[in-house]
């Protein structure tokens, strides 16, 4: 079987947790780092910028996006500059539309114009990827984030708008990367990876699991069986 570090894509870790980022950070298998407000919400957080410079010395020289959270355009744009402000590895991550479903496009191409590198995040479809595109700076790295794993949610298949949108970034806008996000399974990994994404998000919990890449699937079918009867047992069945 492939192992990890015989595949292209680069493998970035996406959660909130400081604590878990410093260990993650130790990994070499963890080419940057991801969060969003939601996750910044489960973790806790409650001071946006000690906890973004906190998080930007933890990634080090890797990179590492941090989202916006105002909603009106304007807003954004300025949280945008000051997130970009605070760091040379920071990625500033910016939704593809607001809450009331107005495109974000012509910000995204000022701040992309400014050499502010950005990631536009919640994409899931290959028109707005390819809108995307279009705005983005040819000079200015970039991400574009497809949330494959919730595309797969509504029975949809990911791989289509990640293949589409790889072939048309080689074609006119080599710096802009393609984020696999949200992920659900190590198999993800390298469905990504064959997809074409040059990135996956993943989970902690995710990252968890990677150490079982290559098991031996009889083993696997023997420990399932063994928790089975070992909760069996814990819970006192009878009959």
């Amino acid at each position: 079987m492939i192992t990890l570090d015989q595949l292209s894509i680069k493998i970035f870790a996406d959660g909130a947790d400081l604590p878990t980022m410093v260990e993650l950070a130790k990994n070499p298998l963890i080419r940057g780092f991801t969060t969003n407000p939601t996750l910044m919400h489960k973790a806790g957080v409650r001071d946006y910028r000690a906890f973004a410079r906190e998080a930007i010395t933890i990634a080090g020289d890797r990179p590492i996006s941090l989202e916006v959270f105002a909603d009106d355009l304007e807003g954004m744009e300025r949280q945008a500059r000051e997130i970009a402000s605070w760091g040379s590895n920071v990625y500033v991550k910016v939704p593809v539309t607001n809450t009331q479903g107005v495109s974000t496009n012509d910000t995204v191409t000022r701040l992309s114009h400014w050499g502010i590198r950005v990631n536009v995040t919640a994409v899931t479809t290959f028109a707005q990827a390819r809108a995307v595109a279009t705005c983005l700076d040819p000079r200015v790295p970039a991400y574009i984030s497809i949330f494959a794993g919730r595309i797969a949610d509504t029975g949809h298949d990911p791989v289509y708008t990640i293949m589409t949108t790889r072939t048309v970034l080689d074609r006119w806008r080599p710096l802009i990367e393609i984020i696999w996000a949200s992920p659900r399974e190590v198999l993800n990994i390298y469905q990504a990876d064959a997809a074409g994404a040059h990135i996956i998000t993943v989970s902690a919990d995710i990252l968890a699991k990677l150490p079982n890449i290559g098991k031996d699937l009889t083993q696997l079918s023997l420990e399932t069986v063994q928790m089975f009867h070992r909760d069996a047992q814990a819970a006192g069945f009878t009959l």
